[in-house]
Formats: C-alpha cells, sequence, structure tokens
C-alpha cells in the first residue's frame, strides 16, 4: 500500500540541516503526487459509470414514450383525391377516406404501404417490402435431382421441358413460328409418380429462378393474408426474371368454388382469385413460367385449367412395365448387388406400383442385408421387400375403402 502524507515525518529540529528538510519535503510531494494520480483514476473511471447509466437511463426513457404512444397500423394507398386519401387498413380490410397535409399528400402514390393511428390520419410512409415468407420460398441450392434420375416419363418430360425450359433457351424458335410460349404446366396423377421430382429435376436443369411453394401454405386464417402472399411470390419472381414458380398441391387454394358462406372458404376462394389474376390479368406476366402439381384434378375450378393459366395439363400415370424396369434400374445403380438381376422379372412383379413405392422396395430391400449383417444385396431381399412394400399399400387402400 502507498504512503500518505501522514506516514511522512517532520523531525524538524534546532539541529535538522536544510538538506534534510528539502529531502522530507520531497517525499511529502511524491506521495501527494501519486494520491493525485489515483483520485484522477478513480474519476475517470466514476465518470465512464456515470455515462454507461446516464445512456441506460436515456434508453429506458425512450421506450417509455414509445410504450406511451398510440399504436400503428399498416394500411394501403388506394387513390389520391382532392378531397383527401382513401385507404384500405390491413387486415380487416377497412377502408377510409383520411386527409393529409399537402406536403405528405405530394408524396403519396397508390399502392404505398403507410402507417396509421387510432384516428386512420396517416403518420408516416413506409418502405415497400414484400412478405419474407415469398422470398424464403426461393431455392437458393438446386436439388441433386436430374432428369436422369425420373424413369418411365420420357413424354411427360419432354413436354415440361417444352414448355418450361425451351422458351428460355431458345425463343428465338418461337419467334420465327410466330406462336406465343406455353405459360404454365399442370402435372396430375396418382401420389408418388413423380411429379415433384420432375420439378425438382427443371430447378436442378434451369438457370432460372426457381420458387416453389405447397399450396397450403397460402391459406391463412387473417383476411388478405393469403392474396398478400400470392402478390408477394410474384414480385419476386418478377424482380428476378427469366423464373420458375412451382405451387405443389395446388388444390389447396383452387378446387370448385362453392355457395359456402363460411369466411375460411371465402378467404381461400380471394386467394384464388388473385392466384388467377396473377396468372393471366391485365399486366403482363414476363418471363415467369408456373409449373403446377396436384392429386386431385377432379377437384380443381375450371378458371384455372383455360388455357393462359396452365396451357398444358399433363398426366403423369403410374409407371407401365418398362417404366418400371427403368426406375428399378435407376434405384439400384448405386447399391451393391449380389446377384445378376432380371429387371424384367421385378417390374412384372411390382404390377401397379408407382415410382414411390419402388423406391421404397429397393430401401427395404437394402434394409434386409444390413439386419443379416450382409455388404450386398440379393434377389430374395428384393422380392421380400415387394411383398411387404406392397402389402402395406394394400391394406392402405382396403383401410380407406372401409373407413
Amino acid at each position: 500500500m502507498s504512503d500518505t502524507v501522514e506516514d511522512v515525518d517532520l523531525p524538524f529540529d534546532e539541529e535538522t540541516t536544510v538538506q534534510d528538510k528539502l529531502e522530507v519535503m520531497r517525499r511529502r510531494l511524491d506521495v501527494l503526487q501519486n494520491e493525485n494520480e489515483q483520485m484522477r483514476d478513480k474519476l475517470l473511471d466514476a465518470n465512464a459509470e456515470n455515462n454507461k447509466y446516464q445512456q441506460k437511463l436515456e434508453r429506458l426513457a425512450h421506450e417509455n414514450e414509445k410504450l406511451k404512444q398510440a399504436p400503428l397500423f399498416v394500411a394501403t394507398v388506394q387513390e389520391v383525391t382532392e378531397d383527401g386519401v382513401i385507404i384500405k387498413q390491413h387486415g380487416n380490410n377497412q377502408e377510409a377516406v383520411t386527409t393529409v397535409h399537402d406536403e405528405l399528400k405530394t408524396e403519396l402514390q397508390p399502392k404505398d404501404r403507410v402507417a396509421v393511428n387510432n384516428s386512420l390520419s396517416i403518420v408516416k410512409i413506409l418502405d415497400a417490402e414484400t412478405d419474407v415468407r415469398a422470398r424464403v420460398m426461393q431455392v437458393e441450392q438446386s436439388p441433386d435431382v436430374t432428369y436422369g434420375d425420373i424413369g418411365g416419363l420420357e413424354e411427360q418430360l419432354r413436354d415440361v421441358r417444352e414448355t418450361v425450359e425451351l422458351p428460355m433457351r431458345r425463343p428465338e424458335l418461337f419467334e420465327t413460328v410466330g406462336i406465343t410460349p406455353p405459360s404454365g404446366v399442370l402435372l396430375h396423377g396418382p401420389p408418388g409418380t413423380g411429379k415433384t421430382m420432375m420439378a425438382k429435376a427443371v430447378a436442378n436443369q434451369t438457370d432460372a429462378t426457381f420458387i416453389k411453394m405447397a399450396g397450403s401454405e397460402l391459406v391463412h386464417k387473417f383476411i388478405g393474408e393469403g392474396a398478400k402472399l400470392v402478390r408477394d411470390l410474384f414480385t419476386v419472381a418478377k424482380e428476378n426474371e427469366p423464373s420458375v414458380i412451382f405451387i405443389d398441391e395446388i388444390d389447396a387454394i383452387a378446387s370448385k368454388r362453392t355457395e359456402s358462406k363460411t369466411s375460411g372458404d371465402a378467404e381461400v376462394q380471394r386467394t384464388m382469385m388473385q392466384l388467377l389474376s396473377e396468372m393471366d390479368g391485365f399486366e403482363s406476366r414476363g418471363e415467369i413460367r408456373i409449373m403446377a402439381a396436384t392429386n386431385r384434378f377432379d377437384m380443381l375450378d375450371r378458371a384455372i385449367l383455360r388455357p393462359g393459366r396452365f396451357d398444358r395439363l399433363i398426366e403423369v400415370p403410374k409407371p407401365n412395365v418398362e417404366g418400371r424396369r427403368a426406375i428399378f434400374e435407376i434405384h439400384t445403380r448405386e447399391m451393391s448387388l449380389a446377384d445378376e438381376f432380371d429387371f424384367e422379372v421385378l417390374a412384372e412383379q411390382t404390377e401397379g406400383a408407382s415410382g414411390a413405392e419402388i423406391a421404397a422396395i429397393c430401401t427395404e430391400a437394402g434394409m434386409f442385408a444390413i439386419r443379416d449383417e450382409r455388404d450386398a444385396i440379393t434377389l430374395e431381399d428384393v422380392e421380400q421387400a415387394i411383398e411387404k412394400v406392397l402389402a402395406e399399400e394394400d391394406d392402405d387402400e382396403i383401410s380407406k375403402t372401409f373407413a
């Protein structure tokens, strides 16, 4: 511990020399300088601590002021008139006429997003933005599925490539012939036949921006949310042309319209109306191609099936015997096989099976080999897998029949 001034004695008497007095005073001066430095350091620390608490106090005061303010609501400008501004509030679709000062009025345009208070007065203009859910649907990394991974659908693949890829890669062909390229393709057929795999292959092979979504993702409980998400999806697609939008399970939002008066059905129909408008409305769609898939073609509304929205309706059936043989070859090419398999015989044994079921058979055969601690798959493994997988499918069908 450092000396204090009191620790330094002053042994002055008649015999003390001037030199001794100077030495004592010098020591006292050193102690005082040391104490002064320590006090300066403490003062700096206290000032820093004070500044920290002062900033915290200002932040809390600011948050307190914000909590005292009335909440703001998001609305969209519908029209700017001489009498005022017509706005539509988000969430409840309430329309109102409000007045604004001249300076703000000159900046407002139809479709601008604005913040309004409880009295529906416009407080400020918000930046235009698309729903973040629409942006995360954009595929950043291409799937590892190629056209070579799809068997038994050569004709369907040709039609899809002509509709989606060809207009982007060779637009001059359509200009020479003098026709407008097909704008959309709808894939329909039983589950497991490869509809989604075809979309993945398109995403892998094309250089266009690929946006994927499920029809059920467009169904929301809040009025106008589904329609807004549809608009935002097409906005993202237009910003990244050329682009492809793939809608899986489109029957979730495009089923036949009914006379139902429930709010849920009405909201689904509003979402479908917005989709119809975006697909073939007054404004040009641009370099945007639409792909969709459904297992329930019979449920779709006629309006969405007409040319101009989906120019090509492609049925994707269960594979025939040649298709099943090709699918077996595709799914076993990376597998360790102990025997020379006759894929023609396996294809005949799996009559009525879909591509997804054949893939499940190959996986199940591999599980039999792993269970027996073998390195390769035998023909017996595959035959047992066929019996197991197809028996399970038959049980499911029986259950649905008597449900």
